[in-house]
């Protein structure tokens, strides 16, 4: 109890601690702060507050009506964020043939809307960050040259950029991250000159069959050739009807294919696409399930797919504390179609990741299985996984994540259409049900098997439930059993090694740590370290301030080390900094382990850095990036994600 301290105790903490010269300027901005209409979580406010429910804290009805709606609770999604674009922080920004020591080769020629003048780039270029540029310390060379902000560590007389000869050649032909865009694929997805054999054939199959299904399915209004096109080409996240291949609405997919005659339609079949190059097996006789390539996991604990804060340089963080298998971001299969560049950059593998998927979200039959030969094709991964617990409103009113629950022949679709062009294991995440009260993953996962699956991922949680609320372990042990002998994995409030070990006892396969609130493995990333040796880690301030420090370096190798890389570097920093706060260090808790759902009242830690790093301010979470990456840009502002998860 000596580390509890009231709301002003704890703000006055930090700003004592701050630079003598900053301490004055920012004294009344921070007191504004601590007394705004979003001065506090909802949580710490009911407690702060719950003695004015005997008469004590009590105001005037006047100033009790102008509170009433700030007490509403901050949910959902900062929809309106401030986006801090590159042209920003950086007015002046230098071509990147300059960059990369090929002046003359700028293939705008004098359109060009980039520098070509080094000394002028430099007379407005920011100040450099630091000494030590962390990829020329481990690559021997930086490709950004004069661009980058640590640039003093390898620019030698007359802005030449050095290279560390030894270091380089050691790198030199490796293969660090994998499953990258190339140009050729993204101006073929672009121009619809991609061609989806195994997806067309497939596709061709659903019309007789669903023409047969009669009145009696669900799906059975479609029944009509012209409906069930519209409904595959209806108009998703970004343009679902817009993607590569997709049939504009109203025409036949088949009349995409060549006229020309195959192998295998003289008996009136649909026409079949040429192929080029010698006939194999794999041709005329299909793999059967048992040989397929096997999905060994069980026991292992996975990283879940977390949007945003699940990037590669996570990623790495997380492997080095004992991740076994990760996942890449939740993709949306049309905009991977489109050849957006955004969203392949979702599906890139860092070379320590051994064991490795990709997650995607889609609504119809169509998009997704063209999209899983796509990636089938082009990428390396261990697994695909499809998205049927997504419970944001912008997938579920489009007919994807939750909703395919209640959409059960569309589902059925896509699980068969998708595991019959996949090469790798096909696995689906989903929750106990839509509504809160209403079960239904004990019903569909038996089907689920039945389609082809290879694994099942249950969220102890309804769509209505969201993140909130205790996870049902109970009913996650019940589909554990239907499930058998397919493997399923429990998710749901796993914050310590003692959740582990009772949902292990559960009968689970293995357990997946994700984005609960707060999130598992986002608020202790060193929580796979702890399940694994059995024990509760004390983690210094100091600690996890070297785990920031290394996510920063993962993200200037990912994103880049001149401006763009670093700002891009701070903001998903600052958006895994609006879920770290959570953290509550075991040597200050009373009772052993933290619960996933409990806030704390304000406490100061056992140094200052320990306190700031418990603030839910943006501006201390701003003031933490600070000391990792330098001062921000001139006008900087930052908004988490979540409404809920920080107050200014």
């Amino acid at each position: 109890r000596r580390f509890l301290t009231s709301k002003e105790e704890f703000h006055a903490f930090l700003r004592a601690g701050a630079e003598p010269g900053d301490r004055d300027k920012h004294e009344e901005e921070e007191e504004e702060q601590v007394s705004s209409c979003q001065s506090e979580p909802p949580a710490k406010r009911v407690r702060a507050e719950d003695p004015g429910q005997d008469g004590e804290n009590q105001e005037g009805a006047g100033a009790e009506e102008k509170e009433r709606p700030e007490r509403k609770r901050a949910r959902g999604q900062n929809k309106s964020r401030p986006c801090m674009k590159p042209k920003h922080y950086e007015q002046s920004r230098l071509c990147p043939s300059v960059t990369q020591g090929c002046p003359g080769k700028c293939h705008f020629g004098p359109r060009c809307r980039f520098l070509h003048d080094v000394g002028e780039y430099l007379a407005g270029k920011p100040s450099d960050l630091g000494r030590r540029c962390v990829l020329f310390d481990t690559f021997g060379r930086c490709p950004y040259g004069v661009t980058c902000r640590f640039g003093r560590a390898h620019l030698a007389h007359g802005h030449h950029n050095v290279v560390n000869a030894a270091l380089a050649q050691r790198w030199e032909g490796k293969l660090l991250v994998r499953n990258n865009l190339p140009k050729e694929l993204q101006q073929q997805l672009r121009k619809r000159k991609f061609i989806f054999q195994k997806a067309e054939e497939f596709l061709r199959g659903l019309q007789p069959r669903h023409g047969a299904a009669g009145k009696g399915g669900k799906a059975s209004g479609c029944s009509a050739e012209e409906q069930e096109v519209s409904h595959c080409t209806a108009p998703l996240e970004r343009g679902e009807g817009d993607g590569p291949q997709g049939p504009v609405q109203g025409e036949d997919p088949k009349v995409e294919a060549p006229a020309s005659h195959g192998i295998g339609d003289g008996d009136g079949a649909a026409p079949s696409i040429p192929t080029v190059g010698p006939l194999t097996d794999e041709d005329i006789t299909k793999l059967r399930p048992c040989e397929k390539k096997k999905l060994e996991i069980q026991g292992k604990l996975y990283l879940a797919p977390l949007t945003t804060c699940g990037n590669l340089p996570f990623r790495r963080v997380c492997k080095r504390f004992g991740a076994d298998v990760t996942c890449g971001e939740m993709a949306v299969c049309t905009n991977l179609l489109q050849g957006q560049s955004s969203e392949w950059a979702l599906l890139k593998r860092h070379h320590t990741e051994d064991v490795f998927g990709v997650q995607l979200e889609g609504a119809f039959p169509d998009t997704m299985t063209r999209c899983a030969e796509l990636l089938n094709r082009t990428i390396e991964v261990d697994f695909v996984d499809i998205n049927v617990g997504c419970p944001i409103d912008l997938v579920y009113k489009k007919g994807g994540g939750c909703a395919l629950m209640t959409r059960s022949n569309k589902f059925e679709q896509i699980v068969r259409g998708m595991n019959s062009v996949l090469d790798v294991p096909l696995t689906v995440k989903i929750r106990t049900g839509v509504q809160e009260k209403v079960n239904v993953a004990h019903k569909i996962i038996p089907k689920i098997r039945e389609w082809g699956a290879s694994m099942v991922t249950l969220h102890g949680r309804s769509r209505e439930q969201r993140y909130t609320r205790s996870a049902d372990w109970e009913y996650i042990a019940q589909c554990a059993r239907i499930a058998s002998p397919m493997p399923l994995f429990g998710n749901g409030d796993i914050l310590s090694y003692e959740d582990a070990n009772r949902a292990m006892e559960m009968g689970v396969s293995g357990i997946m740590i994700a984005r609960q609130v707060p999130v598992g493995a986002l608020i202790k990333p060193w929580l796979f370290t702890e399940i694994k040796e059995q024990r509760h880690w004390d983690i210094s301030s100091r600690e996890r301030l070297d785990i920031l420090k290394d996510f920063t370096n993962y993200g200037l190798e990912h994103w880049g080390s001149d401006t763009q890389g670093v700002e891009k570097t701070r903001k998903f920093l600052l958006e895994w900094l609006s879920f770290l706060c959570r953290y509550i260090p075991v040597g200050l808790l009373e009772r052993l382990p933290q619960r996933i759902n409990e806030r704390p009242p304000y406490y100061l830690g056992r140094d200052y850095l320990e306190t700031l790093m418990a603030s839910q301010n943006v501006d201390d979470w701003i003031k933490i990036s600070e000391l990792l990456l330098g001062p921000v840009p001139p006008g900087f502002t930052f908004l988490p994600k979540h409404k809920a998860n920080s107050y200014r």
